[in-house]
């Protein structure tokens, strides 16, 4: 039986440390920030998204991995005789999905699976790759399986300030302008592979990231395995509310804290905070 290999967008935001402890490797995407390009999460963090949008008050672009890209990682570990799986960010969400296709197709012995999502959504996925690797099923099983995991997956978020979400034109600055001093914070929810509203709290952030995770943990048959709470430069203090907030709520069997990474930031920005679990399969 061949080893497997689990490869993955750099949009999963799985921290290091989970990269390392699943044998994991990212594939970068692409932040161009002016007429330089930078591979996300190795020649660019978040950081440096907050510098360039309060420099410019513009936000950066984000750009796809090539075939190239996956082609060069993929044939790393085919040559060497082993399956890959890779995890892509929505086919709704980038032409990423598409480029690795093309690749896995050249090369034969590689399975794509689009993850209808992004951050810590795919990143659930992924972990649940790896735990079937641990069981030894061949890449090809794994792949199934994890396709059966993606419409149980409930990623969201909720949003502080609007002002990069209007900079990338998805809200006019009236609708900004309304919404911040009304204290208003939305909550945005992918589905079917897209983002779109799901909510809308008002008040003080912090209040308003409690109640977030609050009602997402009062859904049905939620999956104890495991839950991520991922954020962009949120304070320790409330990441720590919120933490607190999901173990007396749910007794998950790991709770894993990651920060999003450029893709995330660049269309959120700071102060956005989500609760990202599976539900149980009916």
């Amino acid at each position: 039986m061949s080893a497997v290999k689990i490869t993955v967008d750099s949009t999963c935001d799985l921290s290091p440390e989970l990269v390392e402890k699943h044998d994991i490797t990212v594939i970068p995407l692409y932040t161009i920030l002016g007429d330089k390009s930078y591979a996300d999460g190795r020649e660019i963090q978040p950081e440096g998204i907050y510098e360039f949008v309060a420099k410019n008050n513009v936000l950066p672009k984000t750009s796809a991995a090539s075939v190239d890209d996956y082609l060069q990682i993929f044939k790393k570990y085919t040559d060497a005789g082993m399956e890959v799986i890779h995890f892509s960010i929505s086919s709704d969400m980038s032409s990423s999905y598409q480029n690795a296709v093309i690749a896995a197709q050249e090369l034969g012995g590689v399975y794509v699976v689009d993850s209808m999502n992004l951050s810590t959504g795919s990143g659930l996925l992924v972990l649940d790759a790896a735990d079937y690797r641990e069981q030894g099923l061949p890449a090809s099983e794994i792949a199934k399986l994890v396709r059966e995991h993606v419409p149980l997956v409930r990623a969201s978020f909720v949003i502080d300030n609007l002002d990069y979400l209007r900079m990338g034109g998805r809200c006019s600055a009236v609708a900004v302008l309304g919404a911040n001093l009304l204290k208003i914070k939305p909550r945005i929810e992918v589905k079917n592979g897209k983002m779109g509203m799901g909510g809308k709290y008002r008040g003080m952030y912090d209040k308003v990231s409690i109640k977030y995770a609050e009602d997402m943990l009062s859904l049905p048959n939620i999956n104890t395995r495991r839950v991520f709470v991922t954020h962009t430069k949120c304070d320790e203090s409330l990441i720590n509310q919120v933490v607190e907030t999901v173990k007396s709520l749910v007794n998950f069997e790991e709770l894993l804290v990651t920060t999003a990474g450029c893709v995330i930031t660049s269309h959120c920005g700071p102060n956005t905070l989500g609760v990202l679990f599976e539900v149980k399969k009916q």
